[in-house]
């Protein structure tokens, strides 16, 4: 399993870092889980705020399909929420404190909706073709996708979510 991931990552051209990363892990390092889909269709029409409660980080983006790009999402969130309820809470008297919060868990789930439908989307893409046992979706993946595939996700995390 980590020569097919190396042999893959050094035909996609990866920098020398991430390839020494996976030559010194292990493989009981490795987590695994099957994908599961959930259509990015959903998060963009349904609501993932209300009131004072907001779904965020990984319960928006379950089917990342690995550990890196999970934590990368997550900071995003992190960091996107942060600024909104920081410039909610900033001068708000305690009166209207809480529809500020509310306004602010709205407008953190307009910035990350369109984000986090991309995440699912790509990871779920990659992930089907990475694991499809069918002959001509191999023979794709194999012979023409495999560059593609680690380049879209090795660029994901490459996402500037603003600053604090």
């Amino acid at each position: 399993m980590k020569q097919f991931v190396l042999t893959k990552m050094t035909g996609a051209k990866v920098s020398p870092e991430v390839l020494e990363a996976v030559e010194r892990s292990e493989m009981s390092d490795v987590l695994a889980a099957p994908l599961r889909f959930r259509s990015p269709l959903s998060l963009l029409f349904a609501s993932i705020s209300k009131g004072n409660v907001c779904v965020a980080g990984d319960a928006l983006h379950p089917t990342t399909p690995d550990l890196a790009q999970g934590a990368c999402t997550a900071l995003e969130d992190g960091v996107v929420l942060a600024r909104c309820l920081g410039d909610a809470i900033v001068g708000a008297g305690s009166g209207e404190q809480k529809e500020r919060v509310v306004a602010a868990l709205r407008r953190y789930a307009g910035i990350r909706r369109w984000r986090s439908a991309q995440v699912i989307a790509v990871s779920y893409a990659v992930g089907f073709v990475q694991e499809s046992d069918h002959s001509v979706v191999s023979f794709v993946r194999d012979m023409l996708l495999s560059g593609v595939l680690a380049k879209t996700l090795l660029m994901m995390p490459d996402y500037d979510c603003g600053k604090l």
